[in-house]
């Protein structure tokens, strides 16, 4: 389950970050999640809340925000939404397409108290 690993390191991240600013505890952390990034939503979640025990995030709100993958088509340019890292441009067919967004894991910010 790499999903333990993704949350043990955004834990780190964050505890790094709130140290550093003379923080005592985390109040909220915003993550970023692309439809593409492949993480188990429900696994990262389940692991997140395991991660977060007795540490600086024990009782802070995560937020997070589910980002569509979109592409663009290196042929014809059409941009479009797309469901897999594979998916060919509905307007050409071509394959070759350029994902945009959708590929994100990010904290996007961490409040402090």
């Amino acid at each position: 389950m790499h999903e333990l690993a993704i949350a043990q390191s955004i834990v780190q991240l964050a505890e790094q970050n709130a140290r550093e600013n003379q923080a005592q505890e985390i109040e909220e952390l915003e993550l970023e999640i692309g439809s593409l990034a492949g993480v188990e939503i429900a696994s990262l979640e389940f692991a997140l809340q395991c991660a977060v025990k007795d540490t600086m995030l024990n009782n802070a709100r995560i937020i997070r925000h589910d980002i569509r993958a979109e592409g663009r088509c290196g042929d014809c340019e059409t941009r479009f939404f797309v469901d897999t890292l594979f998916s060919p441009c509905p307007r050409c067919g071509s394959y070759a397409v350029n994902i945009l967004h959708g590929k994100e894991l990010r904290i996007k910010s961490i409040i402090v108290k």
